[in-house]
């Protein structure tokens, strides 16, 4: 008999999807045997209008398919926390997996006080660049948060934060950790969210990770969204944007 969880501790994963047909039924499935039979856990599937069958095989899999109305992923993320019921949001994207115990990790670090949090990085792929790269994401610094770390938040520390800014398509998953420590704790978990290198892979390591580079340069120089989309769209292939 799974054990009671209190109100204050029920978890809702939040993934925003777009096309994402390959791996979304993986994921899921996934999940739900890393958490076992837990009553108190949700997964919410924030579509952005996939044109191929990413929201029949994420229902299929056992989440709850909301249709957003706009594209984008801090669109999405604040769509999905808004039709989702815990009190506790854990927000995931679409090609990282979580640890084994991930959801009382998250539970036990609300617990003790903190009201946001990540894990450490890793890659399922072993170039030294991407192995480095995540190394640096046990420290507790903004610099290093990126949101392929996944993002655990208490509800209401999201909402006084004002939850993802809509106005960002690049740099969303960032700007959003500057405005959560403002009324909350924050925790970097000791273990590691692994995500795919795919991005890395179709555009070369070396290269995708220099133009990251350069695109978190241009926005804390202040360069505008419309022109770090611009440069997004230009240089990286097979991007979502």
């Amino acid at each position: 008999m799974p054990e009671e969880v209190a109100p204050e501790q029920t978890v809702s994963i939040v993934i925003p999807t777009y096309n994402e047909a390959d791996g979304i039924g993986d994921l899921i499935r996934r999940l739900r045997a890393l958490a076992g039979q837990d009553p108190a856990l949700e997964i919410v599937v924030a579509d952005g209008q996939s044109t191929d069958a990413t929201a029949a095989l994420a229902q299929a899999a056992g989440a709850r398919v909301v249709p957003c109305p706009r594209k984008g992923r801090a669109a999405q993320l604040n769509f999905g926390a808004a039709a989702a019921t815990g009190a506790i949001l854990y927000f995931l994207h679409a090609d990282s997996y979580p640890p084994p115990g991930f959801v009382a990790a998250v539970r036990q670090a609300v617990a003790a006080g903190y009201g946001s949090g990540c894990y450490r990085l890793a890659f399922d792929h072993q170039h030294w660049l991407l192995q480095g790269s995540a190394w640096f994401t046990r420290f507790d610094v903004n610099l290093f948060r990126f949101g392929d770390q996944s993002l655990f938040v208490r509800r209401d520390v999201f909402e006084r934060a004002g939850g993802y800014s809509e106005k960002l398509l690049v740099m969303e998953d960032q700007e959003i950790i500057t405005r959560l420590r403002r009324y909350s704790r924050f925790r970097v978990l000791p273990g590691v969210v692994t995500t795919s290198a795919r991005k890395y892979l179709a555009n070369g390591v070396i290269r995708l990770q220099s133009i990251f580079g350069l695109i978190c340069v241009l926005y804390r120089l202040g360069v505008s969204q419309a022109n770090l989309v611009r440069v997004y769209r230009r240089l990286i292939r097979q991007d979502k944007l």
